[in-house]
């Protein structure tokens, strides 16, 4: 049957939904609903707020009288209706129960536990359609879909350097490589990571407080903060900037990156924002746990300085780890213009 430019839009709403900041992070997906009448028009809206509360299409349903139920709906959700029984029941039965008389979905669940919505749908007489915006959905819930697939978090490295690769100069001095638009894009892409990630040699030398700030300089609210982790066995002196109240802080006391990520994914942690410290990034690279880089490129050339990655293995240009490009933009006015490249590691054919 295909879809219509209705359940489009529908979709990118739900796809917004889902993304509501605030809605805390976990092991679960995050998933927003909207339903459409038999004119393609919003009836409700819904969405999954964290694990134990409703699920995004039950939260919609509630807010719909019978009246509307009996004419039959056009449920709009990010991810296959679930089909088992957790804290919460079945999404299918509950679509069922309401009479929906179509489901578009963009992702098929890929759990042994939930999936199978689809299927149950189909077979009480439901219309489905799978697939609508995928590509966004998945980006939605990367974390989540890359935890199933690896049990580990996602890792980005983010890094600021100069034209040369210089994450600072020869005197240490760093403040600022890259400009103010990217130091706000990157409290940006801070808010959508539930881990900021620190070694004890970059707190111990810079300070950061490892925080998400508004454009004030302000902190978000404590809730919606990511963990603060320090990998590394120096102490901190009590006094640490990424001590104080704004936000939680783990210190991990030890240097074994499988270790730690092992652990924050066991606590439902999965998106790690890695941010700051060139030995820390080189190990997490050497070890084949980097995932996405996002780097903002200065126009400046500095000369001898600390390189943005320390410690890589490599000895020969065919020994590089290679990169592959998904965006380039420029962010700030010139001349103070920077080059943000998101990148992922190049997979190696079999």
């Amino acid at each position: 049957m295909g879809t219509s430019s209705a359940e489009r839009e529908a979709m990118a709403r739900a796809l917004a939904l889902a993304a509501t900041p605030g809605v805390p992070f976990g092991p679960n997906p995050r998933v927003g609903c909207v339903l459409l009448d038999d004119d393609g028009r919003v009836v409700a809206e819904g969405l999954h707020r964290g694990a134990g509360t409703a699920h995004a299409e039950v939260d919609a349903l509630s807010q719909v009288d019978d009246a509307l139920l009996r004419q039959g709906l056009t449920a709009v959700v990010t991810l296959e209706p679930c089909d088992h029984t957790g804290r919460t029941g079945p999404c299918s039965e509950a679509l069922l129960t309401a009479g929906v008389r179509r489901v578009v979905h963009a992702l098929p669940d890929p759990t042994e536990a939930a999936g199978g919505g689809a299927r149950r749908l189909r077979e009480a007489g439901v219309e489905v359609e799978c697939g609508l915006m995928a590509e966004e959905a998945t980006r939605l819930n990367r974390g989540w879909l890359h935890g199933l697939r690896h049990g580990r978090p996602f890792v980005t490295w983010k890094l600021a350097t100069s034209l040369d690769g210089r994450s600072a100069a020869a005197d240490g001095t760093s403040r600022w490589v890259s400009n103010a638009a990217s130091r706000r894009d990157t409290h940006r892409l801070r808010g959508l990571a539930d881990v900021m990630m620190a070694g004890t040699g970059t707190v111990l030398t810079d300070g950061p407080r490892l925080n998400v700030r508004d454009e004030h300089d302000r902190p978000l609210p404590r809730q919606a903060q990511p963990l603060r982790v320090v990998v590394g066995e120096r102490p901190l002196p009590g006094d640490a900037a990424v001590l104080d109240d704004s936000a939680a802080t783990w210190v991990t006391g030890t240097r074994d990156l499988s270790a730690v990520l092992t652990t924050l994914f066991e606590q439902g942690r999965r998106e790690v924002f890695l941010e700051g410290g060139p030995t820390l990034a080189g190990a997490f690279l050497a070890a084949g746990l980097v995932d996405e880089v996002v780097a903002y490129v200065a126009p400046l050339l500095i000369g001898d300085g600390i390189p943005a990655a320390q410690g890589l293995p490599f000895t020969s240009i065919t020994d590089a780890l290679r990169l592959d490009v998904l965006d380039v933009t420029t962010i700030g006015a010139a001349p103070e213009t920077d080059v943000r490249l998101t990148m992922r590691p190049h997979e190696k054919e079999a």
